[in-house]
């Protein structure tokens, strides 16, 4: 992997909201919201890789889209380069789309079955008029040669080819216009164990050749531990700790991080490992608990974590965590309650 660049982010994203309206009776009246992504905060520089974790539901995926602006923010801002995005119209936003690329999570339903392979990473090529001809067809046998694929696959449709090598299809258009940013919609999960290594490990190559910046999401987070520079980790609408990859592996500073980490497998038959197991089910997105929204699951809630929505503090250097455990003006009492 490349190392962070201190250059100015390449993507600022500040208080992002996306709510969806919940519609009930003959009038479709809305009679609430479900709160899917409720103020989250990040940069990503040049160069870097991002890794968004969580477990299904929290609202991960849809950060990525409102960030792609597939989806419209209900609040908050998303600057790329220092502009800002989140106000602009479909038609405004065609210039970003050359920076802005994604990798979706499902390789069998994200490419079109009736395109050869040769048209489907043409595609952007053509909509933004960057190569035709010699010129065009060239470009796209080296951009299948970047991710692992020969010239003759270039004449097939995407049901003759396994998921990995779909992946990398999708990769490869992603490529296509030289993006700065690449959104990682669970690139992964849908593929066996060894051919996640395969994409993962073309991924970091292709970061470092071209200095791209990934946002990657994921559930797994043995995976955003190999690929990620620095880690968010996300619950119910909310990131509650960010921080630099090995920071966060090795000092956890919130109770839902430690949950994660404690549930990875460790290789190893003789190790000794303390699982923490979570009580309950995640509150549902459409009413979530007051205070921290965690309290309800944690093993070390107090009074004051039902009542009063804890603040992202700087914990360690370049290490925040959401947590009242981490106030220093909290008792050593509650502390250990």
């Amino acid at each position: 992997m490349t190392a962070v660049s201190a250059a100015p982010p390449l993507l600022s994203v500040k208080g992002l909201v996306k709510h969806f309206p919940v519609k009930k009776g003959l009038l479709q009246q809305t009679v609430g919201q479900v709160r899917a992504v409720d103020g989250i905060s990040f940069d990503i520089g040049e160069g870097e890789t991002l890794g968004l974790v969580g477990e299904s539901g929290c609202g991960k995926s849809t950060a990525g889209k409102t960030i792609l602006k597939l989806l419209e923010p209900t609040a908050g801002e998303i600057r790329v380069n220092g502009e800002r995005i989140d106000r602009l119209s479909r038609a405004e936003m065609r210039p970003y789309r050359r920076e802005l690329q994604v990798v979706f999570q499902d390789p069998y339903s994200s490419l079109n079955p009736r395109l050869k392979i040769r048209d489907i990473i043409a595609e952007p090529l053509r909509n933004y008029g960057v190569a035709e001809g010699r010129a065009l067809h060239d470009r796209v046998t080296t951009l299948a040669g970047k991710v692992g694929l020969r010239a003759e696959a270039l004449n097939r449709y995407p049901h003759e080819f396994s998921g990995g090598q779909r992946q990398r299809i999708g990769i490869a258009r992603a490529l296509a216009l030289n993006p700065g940013l690449i959104v990682c919609d669970e690139p992964v999960s849908a593929l066996d164990v060894s051919v996640q290594a395969q994409v993962i490990n073309l991924l970091s190559d292709l970061q470092r050749e071209f200095g791209l910046s990934y946002l990657f999401i994921a559930h797994d987070i043995a995976v955003v531990e190999h690929i990620s520079h620095r880690v968010a980790v996300m619950y119910l609408g909310k990131i509650v700790e960010i921080a630099e990859r090995r920071s966060l592996f090795s000092k956890p500073q919130h109770p839902y991080t430690e949950a994660l980490l404690s549930a990875v497998p460790v290789p190893d038959p003789e190790a000794v490992t303390k699982r923490i197991i979570l009580k309950g089910d995640v509150p549902s997105p459409i009413a979530p608990p007051p205070g921290c929204r965690f309290h309800t699951r944690c093993p070390y809630a107090f009074d004051r974590c039902s009542r009063e929505e804890p603040q992202m503090r700087e914990i360690l250097p370049g290490h925040h965590a959401a947590c009242h455990l981490r106030d220093p003006a909290v008792p050593a009492v509650a502390a250990a309650a």
